[in-house]
């Protein structure tokens, strides 16, 4: 099994470009099914869940290159309905397949979905929203079926503001007929992008970014030219390793606006937060500063995609510090391995309360999901010592090449 390398006690200083984002790429390249022809995204990131999905739409009869940043996805021929159980094994967000298959073909076979093991994450709110859309849905041991003689917009509103449910609405109400009221939407920044992509191929999309959209049903949509917007949890997750080991950074490019809650967290610990258009820069203090409470929220409130990367900074914070996680219930699965290192943080159901102060030290962990494993590389960062972060499979589905970026930053890190 693949692992990173990592030799603790360097600070990260220098600048830094931010890939193309993971979670916004991912429906768009299910979109590219709503349109026969060549559709070209720019700025995709070279990670395994892009090449996982691009796998899933060959399967179905897709033409794809992968050149550079730039991928195009051709979707002129004939398409099958039918998803492998092992190409939605490996990924969650062939969930997403469900909406723009539908618009498609008016049918889907999915086995479920795989991916991080963060929790239960049901599917039953992406279900419940497609019935109210005309679709019928049988559920077996090993996947869904689901299918309809024609997709029919209406209003639906959403018991929690679910991103994957809300993109697999609008997925499937752009060749709708009639007019979708989607209520108590999700107003993540590539939920806005997912619908300015597909405005650009035609459709007829308001409201995004607030929690009411509305998508009006057009007959047809166009192959265009798009550029995914960058990762932010990336951005992130590089300014907290800044944090972490003292350094001063500066990433690009970035917008203040996706990452507010997270640098106002940075800037209670004590960093300072230096915004200049689409470039940001963190210099951290000597010694961090604890935070009284962090409650992970949809946006534009704290990102649970960010909890793992900022408990680990709060480990050598100097003081007490608590993460309230609101999202998923299994986010607090790198704790163990942080312990190992000698990290002292108390897990009570949804909350952690993290003592800081440790000094960490260099162990071998292993990453059970995405974003734990590169708080775990942050981890190794801080540490005395060598660590060695087993499942960089994990990492990899999300990071370009985090070994690369931080390297160039100054860290000692290798992937073995």
């Amino acid at each position: 099994m693949a692992s990173f390398e990592i030799c603790g006690g360097c600070s990260l200083n220098g600048e830094v470009r931010i890939q193309g984002s993971k979670n916004a790429a991912l429906p768009m390249i299910a979109a590219c099914l709503l349109a026969r022809g060549e559709t070209k995204l720019y700025n995709c990131p070279h990670i395994t869940d892009v090449y996982n999905m691009i796998k899933i739409l060959e399967n179905m009869g897709c033409f794809a290159d992968f050149s550079g940043d730039c991928l195009t996805v051709d979707t002129t021929g004939n398409l099958s309905g039918i998803i492998s159980p092992g190409d939605a094994a490996s990924m969650r967000s062939s969930i997403m397949l469900l909406g723009a298959v539908l618009g498609r073909q008016k049918y889907v076979s999915l086995p479920w979905p795989g991916g991080c093991s963060i929790g239960k994450r049901p599917v039953d709110l992406h279900l419940k929203a497609l019935e109210q859309m005309n679709v019928s849905v049988t559920h077996h041991s090993s996947g869904l079926e689901c299918w309809t003689s024609c997709l029919r917009g209406g209003d639906i509103s959403l018991a929690m503001p679910s991103v994957g449910a809300t993109e697999n609405v609008i997925l499937a109400a752009v060749l709708a007929n009639g007019t979708t009221r989607l209520h108590n939407a999700a107003k993540e920044p590539e939920v806005v992008d997912l619908c300015l992509f597909l405005n650009e191929m035609g459709a007829r999309i308001h409201g995004m970014g607030t929690h009411h959209i509305t998508i009006s049903g057009v007959k047809q949509l166009k192959s265009v030219s798009y550029t995914v917007m960058s990762d932010r949890i990336v951005a992130g997750t590089y300014f907290a390793a800044a944090a972490a080991t003292g350094g001063n950074i500066l990433a690009y490019p970035v917008k203040e606006k996706d990452l507010r809650c997270v640098l106002d967290v940075l800037a209670v610990m004590g960093c300072g937060i230096i915004i200049r258009k689409d470039r940001i820069g963190l210099i951290a203090p000597p010694l961090l500063l604890p935070v009284e409470s962090i409650y992970t929220q949809p946006f534009p409130g704290f990102p649970t995609d960010m909890q793992s990367q900022i408990m680990v900074c709060l480990t050598a914070a100097r003081g007490t510090s608590m993460i309230c996680e609101n999202i998923f219930e299994d986010r607090f699965k790198i704790v163990p391995q942080l312990e190992k290192m000698g990290a002292k943080i108390l897990v009570h159901e949804n909350r952690a309360v993290i003592r800081g102060g440790c000094r960490l030290k260099g162990a071998s962990v292993r990453a059970e999901d995405l974003r734990g494993g590169a708080a775990l590389v942050i981890a190794g960062l801080m540490a005395e010592g060598d660590t060695k972060v087993e499942g960089s499979g994990y990492i990899e589905r999300g990071y370009e090449n985090i070994a690369k970026d931080l390297d160039q930053l100054g860290a000692r890190i290798r992937r073995l």
